[in-house]
């Protein structure tokens, strides 16, 4: 292959909703008083696909391009000029780069060190706002493109949908490849010399490969962040990391708290599979899930809490005064306080046959992966929740149909913003009192068959994908015997505690539980997981940070922590 130098005059990608910004010469000045201006040759590679990259590049002169598959089947996906920057999310999180960035044109480039860059994002709001917003959005460019590593594996596999659900709700780059579908898969698995039967496989950079790897090992090779346990020792632990964790670790870490932080799946939580949230204080045209994660995280990260996914906690002890964390890869984490945050796994229908399809027609999500692969098809979403107005208006800009089913009226359940949006689309379908009653199809779904609930008849929808939000059931099962929970699962809070059940600990303690504290004193439940509390994301957020107030409270009674300053 020509080197990328000699393929001609190369045109500047065109911004993108901000995307790709030009920085003024100001904030240029700003970050070059802690840079380093170096000349670039043709071809030079400023960092490689796979490899962290400890340096945020500006191109002064010049041009770079975003280059995926460099050294092999080289394909550019961008080219910028002077005034622009390299890099996306991954660089602000400390996760290796999911393409390569190689100069096209020679010039000269401003190196400036990314722990000094995470300062500046904090000082300068401006600028901060700017870098962030533009990381974000290349992220999800990144992965519409299907920049990144590779899974090859059918889609009847239940651990091809497991990576493929596991990259998707993290929000990683990559690329799925149906060998029944995809002629390429052939050639790939011939080059490693794999049979077909037995994938799934997980290929990065062209040349590392794992073979039906676990969640954990795959964001090994990746390079998510690992448990230490020789750094298993802090003020606060969080179990969970969907909006009322990320909530309670940003209020920890900058209170001067360290933090760990840890989740089974990824961070975000069901809110992060959101594609928008309207009605989130402070962001009038919306949010999604996902961006609304990983500013949290970037937020937790700047004040020093350690995020880690996926690792699952699968007991709490309390041997002295110290509280120990269990992980599932032996790991043991140790502090004073922990705040439970695991939220509530997904409901499935109880229909027959329904895990047959799942992974590759049923899911419980609704992100930028779902919408490209069902953008031909007519779709179903079931529930009559926010999550499934959410999702029906984000599937219905891509898809030619989609079917809302409801059990009764969206009005029990739906905020009236989103069933003003759901009713004046012309491409949704209401359908109020239907519940799914067959799923068509032998390998693939074919329809539904649903039942109007009130007068039973019943009628065939042409839907090729099914999406279902019927709620959740809480993730305690790992704390049953240690936790007092309701008659559904979920942790009970403050009043809501019997003393009586624990009484040794509550007279050393010589007080009640707190407002959001558990059976146990010390250890506090926040966001859905907690008995009575309410399901929405801005409760969520409330309840993590106020979490935090509470967590001082018992430490200064508890003498395990000087008092700040608040």
């Amino acid at each position: 292959m020509k080197p990328l130098s000699e393929q001609g005059e190369l045109p500047e990608t065109p911004d993108l909703q901000g995307a790709f910004p030009r920085l003024s010469e100001d904030q240029i000045d700003t970050l070059a008083a802690h840079g380093e201006r170096r000349m670039t040759r043709p071809d030079e590679v400023l960092f490689g696909e796979g490899e962290r990259c400890d340096e945020f590049f500006v191109i002064l002169s010049g041009k770079a391009a975003t280059v995926q598959g460099f050294g092999q089947d080289a394909r550019i996906i961008r080219v910028h000029g002077p005034g622009r920057f390299l890099g996306e999310l991954g660089l602000l999180q400390g996760q290796p780069a999911f393409s390569s960035a190689v100069v096209v044109e020679p010039g000269e480039v401003l190196a400036v060190p990314v722990e000094w860059l995470r300062t500046v994002v904090e000082r300068d709001p401006t600028l901060g706002d700017v870098i962030i917003r533009a990381c974000l959005i290349r992220r999800s460019l990144l992965i519409g493109l299907g920049a990144g590593f590779r899974i090859i594996g059918s889609c009847y596999s239940p651990d091809t949908k497991r990576l493929r659900e596991f990259a998707a709700r993290n929000r990683l780059p990559h690329r799925w490849i149906d060998p029944e579908r995809d002629k390429q898969a052939e050639t790939l698995l011939r080059r490693f010399g794999i049979r077909p039967e037995d994938t799934p496989v997980v290929i990065w950079k062209g040349e590392q490969l794992l073979r039906n790897p676990s969640n954990a090992e795959l964001a090994r090779m990746i390079g998510l962040p690992a448990t230490d346990a020789a750094q298993g020792s802090c003020d606060l632990l969080v179990v969970g990391a969907g909006p009322a964790g990320l909530a309670a670790a940003v209020y920890s870490a900058s209170e001067g708290l360290t933090t760990i932080v840890v989740d089974a799946v990824a961070t975000g939580g069901q809110a992060g599979t959101s594609p928008r949230i309207e009605n989130y204080l402070g962001f009038p045209s919306g949010i999604s899930g996902a961006e609304l994660a990983e500013r949290a995280v970037i937020q937790a990260g700047k004040f020093g809490a350690r995020t880690t996914v996926p690792v699952t906690a699968t007991a709490l002890s309390c041997p002295d005064s110290h509280y120990v964390l269990t992980l599932d890869d032996g790991t043991q984490l140790t502090a004073p306080t922990v705040v439970i945050a695991t939220g509530a796994r997904y409901r499935k229908l109880a229909v027959r046959r329904l895990d047959l399809f799942e992974g590759s027609c049923v899911y419980y999500a609704a992100t930028q992966v779902e919408a490209a692969q069902c953008r031909l098809d007519p779709v179903a979403v079931v529930g009559g929740g926010n999550s499934a107005g959410q999702a029906a208006v984000f599937l219905a800009e891509t898809v030619p149909k989609v079917y809302l089913l409801s059990r009764s009226e969206l009005t029990k359940s739906m905020s009236r913003y989103l069933i003003d949006n759901v009713e004046r689309h012309p491409r949704i379908e209401v359908l109020e009192h239907h519940e799914v009653r067959e799923l068509l199809g032998d390998t693939t779904l074919d329809g539904i068959v649903v039942e109007h609930n009130v007068t039973g008849a019943r009628r065939n929808l042409d839907a090729r994908a099914m999406f279902v939000f019927i709620g959740a059931e809480p993730g305690t099962a790992w704390l049953t015997g240690t936790l007092e929970l309701d008659g559904h699962g979920f942790v009970r809070t403050g009043f809501d505690v019997d003393v009586s059940a624990n009484p040794g600990a509550w007279a050393n303690a010589e007080r009640r539980p707190l407002t959001l504290e558990s059976s146990q004193p010390g250890v506090f439940a926040v966001g859905d997981v907690r008995s009575g509390s309410i399901k929405r994301v801005a409760s969520a957020v409330g309840e993590g940070a106020m979490a935090i107030r509470l967590v001082h409270e018992h430490l200064e009674q508890s003498g395990d922590r000087t008092p700040i300053n608040r």
